[in-house]
């Protein structure tokens, strides 16, 4: 009995003490704040960066960011089967950024494929879906440039 209360105890002393962090936790390493950005152009895709860059809004950032981003967003046929109807789109996503404190431009592009569906409503949906991920990837991609400056 006392042996199995030790290996009890043992466990529970090693598994608190094993560096577990949370993996979605608000990223505070940044030493910048994105303080405002004025949005030009699709608004679905600007609503989507907007969400995704107001995480990094930091009241305790001595560094204040100002950005203007001009967004475009495109939907090609690539592909047409032999009645004329559409197999494939290619969707690009193209943002450019204007960092007002150095004049700097960061111009980020995102492409994907993506076939033709049958139901109408679920190839919104994926479209939108994708228009997301773009611009996860897009703030993403601006993140990790002014974190290098």
């Amino acid at each position: 009995m006392i042996k199995k209360n030790i290996i009890v105890i043992s466990l529970i002393f090693f598994l608190t003490n094993c560096g577990f962090s949370p993996i979605y936790i608000k990223n505070t390493n940044t030493n910048f704040s994105i303080e405002n950005v004025n949005y030009q152009g699709d608004r679905e895709l600007n609503n989507f960066l907007k969400i995704n860059l107001n995480q990094y809004k930091n009241e305790k950032s001595n560094k204040k960011i100002f950005i203007e981003a001009k967004s475009g967003y495109e939907k090609i046929i690539l592909t047409k089967n032999s009645s004329g109807d559409v197999t494939n789109y290619k969707l690009i996503a193209k943002v450019t950024f204007l960092i007002k404190s150095t004049n700097k431009k960061i111009n980020i592009t995102e492409e994907k494929i993506i076939s033709s569906m049958d139901d109408k409503f679920e190839e919104t949906r994926k479209e939108r879906t994708v228009k997301q991920n773009f611009a996860l990837s897009i703030s993403n991609k601006l993140v990790s440039e002014l974190v290098i400056n």
